[in-house]
């Protein structure tokens, strides 16, 4: 069994990865926000889940720090034996093919602009640290139990208000998006962590659900009623490549369209406690660096 480090464990991926890598039989670490003990002692196998997700547009420089800032203190300082850094499939609007080798568009002044040219900017460090055992997980729509409608989620919401009776979708039921169930999520990004040959990855299901899609089953479960303007906007995005996934492990996803998307969040809950036991501190003085990672780090967590 391995140890890993979750950082990001207060967030909807990271929350449920901590459990469930306990489950596997691994040591777990899950440093609060700011934890200056990241820079200080070994973090085995580094999971970083930092990122801001529907509230990017409202929080630029929160965006810029959770994806880039934490990144490079922990590439240019940290102790780890690889790092695996969850991206998006978002970086490939625009671009004329979605495999990971794929040249991308750079859209900034684009709504996602931001978002994508920060993630990007993560990724890039990721390449040029000359750091071993780094990689990329590009994720595609995470779906699953706890949702947060709050958080900016279109299928949290639209849960959220099919169990009210009634949905307001504010785009073409045509448009479409690639979707992953969480359970697949969980499976995956440890096996990229500890033995990914390539150095970024795809994780998506390789297949398009249209909203009309999600309406329909959404109006069998409930009976809710549905309404959209005529002149919603039609959002379709391309289908997300998932060669590499099937190449080197079969990648097979699993259905999108489950009850326990109904589950609803929980209630926050207390900082997670650290299960790996810490290594014995390395005495020196509180640097510069240091104290800036502890303030960056509470710009957010995905």
């Amino acid at each position: 069994m391995s140890g890993f480090t979750v950082l990001g464990a207060s967030g909807y991926i990271g929350r449920h990865l901590v459990p469930h890598l306990r489950a596997l039989g691994h040591s777990v670490s899950a440093p609060a926000r700011g934890a200056a003990e990241v820079l200080t002692r070994p973090l085995g196998h580094v999971l970083y889940c930092v990122g801001l997700t529907g509230d990017f547009r409202t929080r630029p420089f929160d965006t810029v720090a959770a994806h880039v800032g934490l990144l490079a203190e922990l590439l240019r300082r940290a102790r780890f034996d690889s790092l695996l850094y969850l991206s998006s499939t978002r970086v490939y609007q625009g671009a004329g093919r979605t495999d990971e080798d794929a040249p991308l568009a750079l859209l900034p002044g684009q709504p996602c602009g931001l978002y994508n040219l920060s993630k990007l900017c993560g990724e890039a460090l990721c390449h040029a640290s000359g750091r071993a055992g780094v990689r990329v997980a590009r994720l595609s729509n995470v779906v699953g139990p706890g949702m947060d409608a709050a958080s900016g989620n279109l299928l949290a919401s639209l849960v959220q208000q099919a169990r009210q009776g009634h949905v307001q979708l504010r785009s073409d039921p045509r448009s479409v998006k690639d979707y992953l169930h969480l359970a697949d999520l969980l499976d995956w990004l440890p096996q990229i962590a500890l033995t990914g040959r390539a150095t970024v990855y795809n994780v998506a299901s390789g297949l398009q659900t249209s909203h009309a899609q999600w309406l329909a089953w959404l109006q069998q479960r409930t009976g809710c009623t549905v309404h959209w303007p005529e002149d919603a906007p039609l959002q379709q995005f391309a289908p997300i490549a998932v060669h590499r996934l099937r190449a080197e492990w079969g990648w097979r996803p699993r259905p999108v369209f489950s009850d326990d998307l109904f589950v609803a969040a929980p209630a926050p809950a207390a900082p997670l406690a650290p299960s790996m036991p810490a290594a014995p501190s390395v005495p020196s003085e509180p640097s510069e660096p240091a104290a800036a990672f502890v303030g960056a780090a509470k710009a957010g967590s995905r």
